[in-house]
């Protein structure tokens, strides 16, 4: 399984599962979280969900080795949920979404804070929005949340430059919630989650769509238009450059692109 469940305290902890990948998202880790979220949501036993990662990454967005195969051979079996489903999933999870950012974090692992409601990310962990260097464009309606959570230039830094985020530069910045020392990020996460989860679910439900409810149509947009830029832009120069070294072991070299490109 690419996908820990584990309750307790009305908690259910969600933890990525793929170490030797660094918990990148394939499409069966897709479908799995998306189908996690999709149960939790109706499962009056849970009242929050914690999410992180096992081993020393968080998540390492998505799979670059599957990508190019996506990217390169139209007939790749995909998901039933896929990434659009589980990004729908998170937006409508309708009870608390605490995330624990145990390591690095890269793309989806970096964007999915701004579904998070609490975020709490151990000192030595760092993220990154890694579209340009690949050749792509945002995700997740991080060009919309990513604004709302840090400030434009904080996200225009974020989704332009794809440099590394320090835990120290990301609480900073508005990012994450809290830093705590590696070895207790999980406790701390939990215990902040079952405090949470010891209220009334019914409250606790209403407080987050009377939060969520007047961003849904900004989010929806955004999705739309980074989907559009994205189908645009996979499989062009810029990204297959990117994916081949990736594949090669090297630093991509884009400075041989097309004119526009």
């Amino acid at each position: 399984m690419s996908l820990q469940v584990a309750d307790a305290d009305r908690v259910r902890t969600l933890t990525l599962d793929r170490p030797e990948a660094l918990n990148a998202f394939d499409e069966a880790l897709y479908d799995a979280l998306a189908d996690a979220l999709l149960a939790a949501a109706t499962d009056d036993t849970v009242a929050v969900v914690l999410l992180t990662g096992a081993g020393r990454a968080f998540c390492a967005g998505t799979d670059l080795h599957e990508m190019h195969r996506i990217a390169t051979d139209p007939t790749f079996p995909r998901g039933r949920h896929g990434f659009p489903g589980l990004v729908d999933a998170l937006d409508a999870f309708p009870k608390p979404l605490v995330v624990a950012v145990n390591g690095i974090g890269l793309g989806i692992g970096c964007t999915v804070l701004g579904f998070a409601d609490l975020a709490l990310m151990a000192a030595d962990a760092r993220l990154k929005c890694p579209f340009t260097s690949l050749g792509v464009a945002p995700e997740a309606a991080s060009s919309y949340l990513l604004p709302l959570l840090v400030g434009r230039q904080n996200a225009a830094w974020l989704l332009l430059s794809s440099e590394w985020v320090s835990a120290d530069e990301a609480l900073g910045m508005g990012l994450v919630w809290r830093v705590c020392p590696p070895e207790t990020l999980l406790e701390e996460a939990h215990r902040h989650a079952a405090l949470l989860a010891s209220r009334p679910l019914s409250s606790l439900v209403a407080v987050k769509r009377t939060v969520t409810e007047p961003r849904r149509a900004g989010v929806a947009a955004a999705r739309e238009r980074e989907g559009a830029a994205f189908a645009e832009l996979m499989g062009g120069p810029a990204n297959l450059e990117a994916l081949a070294a990736f594949a090669q072991g090297r630093a991509p070299d884009f400075t041989a692109l097309p004119p526009g490109w």
